[in-house]
């Protein structure tokens, strides 16, 4: 299956909430992006609504119900706000992230090695999956973890990317490639385990391909900050079709 991308809106939420005038439209840019052929649109709806906003989320749930096919992801801690959208909106997949309430961006996985933390997670996931969500926990490329994810009844993870981006980012060969290296034996781990893969965090267009070529089995990226930052010069529908690109070009060199 060709990897799939959903498109986080996150950005333009955060533009639109420095004025009272609701523009940028969030439902209007996702609108446009799966025009353009994204598979699905992911929102993280914090408890502060810095960004998407709880009408944002119920806005978002009735436009993808006009684009059969296309899937809707929420993204959030499972202990703050997060359930509650799950059980009003029933998104086709929840993403369940380890965030602080007054944390700037996601910056670690779960960590599953904790008895504590997997005794509190084991029955949001049960209740998520009772609302019809697929679960995907976001996690540290740590092999070792995954099949405790599994073993907690989670259809998927979250390969949290930044560390890899950064790597990218300084142009050290030897650096991409251990990095590479970590990610592809955490996705092999996950899929031993019976889990599908996801991946996002700092992903764009340099760094894309490369990481969908040597990580094996990834199902969907998602993807927000650098895609929306692309828009802002190319247009949502060149630049979804520009990442879209990037995923066609690692399939074709896989």
């Amino acid at each position: 299956m060709t990897c799939q991308l959903s498109v986080n809106v996150n950005k333009v939420a955060l533009v639109r909430n420095t004025r009272h005038l609701g523009i940028p439209s969030v439902t209007r840019a996702a609108e446009l992006c799966l025009a353009a052929g994204a598979h699905g649109i992911t929102v993280h709806p914090r408890p502060d609504e810095r960004h998407v906003r709880a009408h944002d989320v119920h806005d978002l749930a009735a436009l993808l119900k006009a684009w059969p096919g296309r899937e809707y992801n929420i993204e959030g801690n499972p202990t703050h706000n997060l359930m509650a959208f799950i059980e009003a909106v029933r998104p086709d997949q929840s993403t369940f992230v380890p965030d602080s309430v007054e944390q700037f961006t996601s910056d670690h996985g779960w960590n599953l090695a904790d008895a504590a933390v997997r005794q509190r997670l084991r029955p949001l996931i049960a209740q998520a999956q009772a609302a019809g969500s697929r679960v995907s926990l976001f996690m540290d490329p740590e092999p070792q973890l995954m099949p405790l994810a599994r073993e907690l009844g989670a259809d998927r993870v979250e390969l949290y990317t930044e560390p890899y981006a950064a790597a990218w980012a300084t142009g050290d060969a030897a650096a991409r490639a251990a990095s590479l290296q970590r990610y592809a034996a955490a996705a092999q781990a996950a899929l031993d385990a019976g889990l599908a893969v996801n991946a996002g965090h700092d992903l764009n267009r340099n760094n894309l391909t490369p990481f969908l070529r040597a990580v094996p089995g990834v199902a969907e990226v998602s993807i927000g900050h650098a895609l929306i930052a692309d828009a802002l010069e190319m247009g949502y529908d060149a630049t979804v079709k520009a990442y879209l690109g990037c995923i066609q070009a690692a399939s074709q060199n896989s």
